[in-house]
Parts: structure tokens; C-alpha cells; sequence
């Protein structure tokens, strides 16, 4: 019998001086302002990028010749506490409508500021590239950089 090793989850938090209700909304709402430029998948630059306020909704990006790339679809929208988005990038970053994994999002409050936790998980479902995305999006550069971006934004 083979032991199959799972990564563990990334985990990444931030702390913002806002209400939850205005650090989901500047999360979701105005994604497309925050999110770092570099982190896309278009063959065009990426101009924005939009998260639609609904379960089932789209997540994906807005490129400057107009085309979009989907990202994933939103799992749960429940404001101002909590977001789960699939992932629906595989280890190449390419849309496969037939892969996900988990962002999960938590917006919660802590005096007057709030502390959004990020949670990507079901990474195993990477398969053999797994540690190596796992390492990926668990770097500096990963999601700590654009949860970063994303705190700089909220005022």
C-alpha cells in the first residue's frame, strides 16, 4: 500500500483598517483596481478583472483588446464574512472548465479593522504538480503579494 502525501492548504492573512462590509466589498467589487497586473493568463495585458456578486457567478479577467479569461466561478457569496471561489486554473494557469480548487476567503472584524484570512486548498487535485504549485502560491510572491496589493487599496 502507497501513502499519497497531500499539501497542505496555503494560508495567507491580512489585516485592513476597514469595516468587513468595505473589506469584502473592496475584495469582490473592485478586484479588478487591486488585483497585480502581472498575475494573468490573457494573451493581452490584463486591464481589470471582475468577480460577479452571486454564487454561481464568474470570476475572470478583462484584457485591454476587450477578450476575457475565465478564472473560476464564485461557490459561496455571503457578505461581509465569507467568499469561495473555484479555481479553475490548472498547473499550466489555463481555464479548464473541468478543474477547481478552493479560495476561500474570511472577512473578520477586530476592533475597527478587519482580518481578511485567504485559504486555497484541494490542491492534491493538482496531481503531480502539486507541490510545486503549492510552493508556487504559497511564496511571497504568491498570494502574500497580492493579498499585500489588496490591503494597500482599502482605505
Amino acid at each position: 500500500m502507497t501513502a499519497t502525501i497531500k499539501p497542505a492548504p496555503v494560508r495567507r492573512s491580512v489585516t485592513v483598517k476597514a469595516s468587513p462590509a468595505r473589506a469584502f466589498e473592496v475584495f469582490t467589487a473592485e478586484f479588478g483596481r487591486w488585483w497585480p497586473k502581472g498575475h494573468h493568463i490573457g494573451k493581452s495585458p490584463m486591464s481589470g478583472g471582475v468577480i460577479e456578486p452571486k454564487a454561481g457567478g464568474r470570476w475572470y479577467e478583462v484584457c485591454e483588446d476587450g477578450s476575457q479569461c475565465n478564472w473560476g466561478k464564485v461557490l459561496a457569496w455571503e457578505p461581509p464574512m465569507r467568499l469561495v471561489l473555484a479555481w479553475q486554473l490548472n498547473a499550466a494557469f489555463q481555464y479548464d472548465p473541468s478543474f477547481f480548487t478552493e479560495v476561500e476567503v474570511r472577512f473578520t472584524p477586530e476592533g475597527e479593522a478587519t482580518r481578511v484570512d485567504l485559504e486555497h486548498r484541494n490542491l492534491e487535485r493538482f496531481g503531480s504538480d502539486a507541490e510545486k504549485l503549492a510552493t508556487s502560491i504559497g511564496a511571497d510572491s504568491g498570494w502574500l503579494s497580492i493579498l499585500q496589493s489588496y490591503a494597500a487599496s482599502v482605505a
